[in-house]
């Protein structure tokens, strides 16, 4: 964990996810009389196919055989292991799946009724202050394809920000510039200032704050206002979450013509590869830029 956390620069949700996922190997090994550190390859075929026979999805298997590789990858460079036993196993290949993506016209209703719950007078004094983090959050969100965790996060120095772009943290402590536009940044000044005429900024470095441990507005919480919010406009609770509204910022920057790989600079992906379950949006593009354009196409024909 410690090697990680230090050399990768893994995020705490993702150390928490290989730490269970040792644990579970862990005593599944021990109810067999093994251990991590002794188990052989059998041992750990057994363990996978048991994964399988409880009916544990694809990717989960995956994840799992992953932090075992990662495991046994870091005792063998350690020496504590003079083999690795998962090199001769062949998981299950991930397939990944294409992002679930909103429309423009679910977006602009989305954002339409947030800008509108933030500015309605007959609110009390907490709810507008819901209502405008909401506002703020939501814009931000789509004008900049944050991850959630990033967005929940945002310190209050943002507000300082001169121009339309602010600096955000990443994984592994990565900073990266990211444009943010007209509305999103009123909106979140909207938000700053209904705050302090309140006086519930509370936690001075945040721009969300929030009576939680870490100090800030969590992730979960933003998940289900946004949830909500997306109920009240009329579109379904299971088509939008807050990793959605980032697919639709992505999807939607390609379909209007931005470079793939301008995009992974937006999105934070240290390899191009990750960006590259939008080239679905580029295939629709470029499909239609020869069906429009070339000299021989009906279209042009015409």
């Amino acid at each position: 964990m410690e090697m990680m956390a230090v050399e990768r620069g893994a995020a705490e949700n993702t150390l928490d996810a290989y730490r269970r996922d040792l644990e579970d190997a862990s005593s599944h090994l021990a109810a067999r009389g093994t251990s991590l550190k002794q188990a052989d390859t059998e041992a750990i075929r057994g363990y996978v196919a048991a994964l399988a026979g409880e009916g544990l999805a694809e990717s989960s298997r995956a994840r799992r055989l992953s932090a075992l590789r990662q495991f046994y990858r870091f005792l063998y460079v350690e020496g504590h292991r003079g083999d690795d036993p998962t090199g001769p196993i062949e998981g299950a290949r991930k397939k990944r799946p294409l992002p679930k993506v909103m429309s423009e016209e679910d977006v602009d209703r989305l954002l339409d009724l947030a800008a509108a719950e933030a500015t309605n007078a007959a609110l009390s004094p907490a709810a507008r202050l819901r209502a405008a983090r909401l506002a703020a959050l939501v814009e931000l969100l789509y004008a900049t394809g944050l991850r959630v965790s990033e967005l929940v996060a945002l310190p209050r120095s943002v507000l300082r920000a001169t121009g339309q772009a602010i600096i955000v943290k990443g994984k592994g402590g990565k900073e990266r510039m990211v444009p943010i536009g007209e509305a999103a940044g009123d909106a979140m000044r909207r938000f700053a200032e209904v705050a302090r005429g309140l006086k519930r900024e509370g936690d001075e470095r945040f721009l969300f704050p929030a009576a939680s441990e870490t100090g800030h507005l969590t992730r979960q919480a933003f998940a289900r206002d946004l949830k909500a919010l997306a109920a009240r406009a009329g579109i379904p609770a299971a088509k939008i979450s807050p990793h959605v509204l980032r697919h639709a910022f992505a999807s939607h920057l390609l379909k209007h013509g931005a470079d793939l790989r301008a995009v992974q600079e937006l999105l934070g992906h240290s390899d191009i590869s990750t960006t590259q379950i939008y080239t679905h949006v580029l295939d629709e593009r470029l499909i239609r830029l020869v069906t429009d354009h070339h000299p021989l196409s009906p279209a042009s024909r015409d």
